[in-house]
Order: C-alpha cells, then structure tokens, then sequence
C-alpha cells in the first residue's frame, strides 16, 4: 500500500528542528499559564460565580487542551513522520481533539464578546440577562458543537484514500469540503467577535469622556470598558495568529494543487494558533485586577499555609 502522508511530511531536517523548538517552547508556556489561569477561578468563590470568569474558563481549558493536542500531533507527525497508512482512525481522532480545542477556543472568545456586549450597553440589567445559569448553559452548548464539529471526519466526512474524495494538501484523509467548512465556521465566528467589539469600542468613545462615578452603575461600565478594551487587543492578537493559516486552508480548497513552499508555510504559520493560546491569559493576568487580585490571594494562602505547616524555630 502506498503511504499517503508522503506529500505532507515536506520540511527539511532545518526546518523540523526549527519547528520542533517553536513548539517545544510555546506549548509547555501556554499550558503552564492556562492552567494557572484555571486554577486562579477555580480557587475563588467570586471569580467562578460570575459569568465573565466562567467564559475565561472555558478560553483556559481550550487553550490548554490545544497546547497537550496540537503539540502532541503535530510533532508526531511533521518530526517522527510516523507511518500513517494504516493508522487512519488514530490520527483523525488526535486531528478532532486538536479541532475541538480551537474551536472551543474561539467560540469561548464569541462568548465573551456577547457578555461584553451586554455588560456595556445595558449595564443596569446585566445581571439579570447574563446569569450564571444561562453562562454555564452557553459553555456546555459551545462545547458540544465543538465537540460535535471536530468529530465529523471520524463519522464519514474524511477521505479513505486520495482518490477516494477530493483530499487536502494540508491534511491527509481530510475531505476539501469538511475543511472549507471548517475554516469559514471561524471566519464568521472571527467577523461576529469583531462587530461585538467593534460595537463596544465605538460605544466606549461615545461615553467614556462623560461617565461621572457619582451616578449609580457608572463605575461598573467603567471597569467594563476597560475590560472591553483588554479583549479588544485580544481579538487583534487572535487575527494575527489565525488569519494565515485559515488563509492557506482557503487557498487548498481553491486550488488544484499546493506547492512545497506553501505546505512549509503552513507548517510555520500553524504554530501561529498555538502562540495565541499562550497569549491569551497572559491579557488576563496582567491587565484584568480581579484576576491579578485571586492570584495574589492564592500566593499568600499558600504561603501562609506552607509556614503554619514548617517547624517552628527555636
């Protein structure tokens, strides 16, 4: 049989060292502040309650999910260049948690643009539109439609063989179609986040200048300004990340045929989503107080904690 992930394994013994250490320093950094990010909100009463916490979460978990999968997967495959021929099943069931990952990863990122939303235009009735219920119903409904999206190719949308269905460059076994799919789902999930903020940036400069702390509810929208302008940088940062490599995943579905310097590219730019992963709470922590606050707290507990527990001196 004909090993079908022969056209695929295309960089150099450079570049796989290149790409190999890009890798190996991203992931282990984003995994280590996503989980911090996680345990912070998990370890707070008042952080896990509120909603906007909890959509910080559900961005965390993804994120750390992505960091373990896309690493594992993607070293497996461009740097081991294991063979694959017979292994169909295994890799899209690695190729789904990495999709599952993204997806929840930019979907939890919608979410928390539509809290934002809210949170700005109608701030006198924010709590009682944006309830922890309805918070935890909305992550566990993004998370079964990533779920659900990811699963896809293992459920018949895949390719058996390359000329069994019109297979991806980029992908082996991966159907053209599931991919153009795949890639204008976060294009428009991408379009959606940034009219919310475009909104709510628009909005902070109509009323920023004329917000008086001493009418009720004005502070409240002040730190929810701030907080808009923190995802706002987020959302450029996303764009920066995800934008060249769904624009090579548009350009294999258009054409007939990528050359060798295009699949390298998109081996290089796909590092690329796995940097904003490790972005993405650094934002939190350094820029959101309540965060930086819990962290702090957490610290002191445990330090306080690691002294009841030491001998006492003489």
């Amino acid at each position: 049989m004909t090993n079908c992930t022969n056209g695929y394994m295309v960089l150099s013994s450079t570049e796989t060292v290149a790409i190999g250490t890009i890798c190996l320093v991203i992931a282990p950094f984003s995994l280590l502040v996503n989980v911090l990010v996680l345990v912070v909100i998990a370890s707070s009463r008042n952080l896990r309650r509120h909603p906007s916490y909890q959509f910080m979460g559900s961005l965390a978990l993804a994120d750390t999910i992505a960091s373990c999968c896309f690493t594992v997967t993607f070293l497996d495959f461009h740097l081991f260049k294991q063979d694959n021929s017979f292994q169909r099943t295994k890799y899209l069931l690695k190729l789904s948690a990495v999709t599952m990952a993204f997806t929840g990863s930019v979907g939890s990122l919608l979410l928390m643009a539509v809290d934002r939303y809210h949170a700005i235009y109608k701030p006198f009735t924010y709590k009682m539109q944006i309830t922890r219920k309805r918070a935890l119903v909305g992550i566990l409904t993004l998370w079964a439609l990533a779920a659900l999206i990811s699963l896809l190719p293992l459920m018949g949308w895949s390719c058996q063989t390359s000329v069994s269905c019109s297979q991806s460059h980029l992908f082996p076994y991966v159907d053209r179609n599931y991919l153009a799919f795949f890639a204008c789902l976060v294009l428009v999930v991408l379009v959606l986040i940034l009219v919310a903020y475009a909104m709510i940036v628009w909005w902070a400069h109509q009323h920023e200048a004329n917000m008086n702390t001493e009418h009720p509810g004005l502070e409240r929208m002040r730190m929810d300004i701030h907080l808009a302008k923190t995802f706002s940088c987020i959302i450029l940062i996303l764009l920066v990340c995800w934008l060249p490599a769904l624009s090579f995943m548009m350009t294999d579905v258009v054409t007939t045929e990528l050359s060798k310097s295009q699949k390298r590219a998109f081996a290089f730019c796909s590092t690329l989503c796995l940097l904003n992963s490790g972005i993405n709470p650094l934002l939190y922590t350094l820029r959101c107080r309540e965060l930086r606050a819990a962290l702090k707290s957490l610290v002191n507990g445990l330090m306080r904690r690691k002294g009841c527990c030491s001998p006492a001196s003489n």
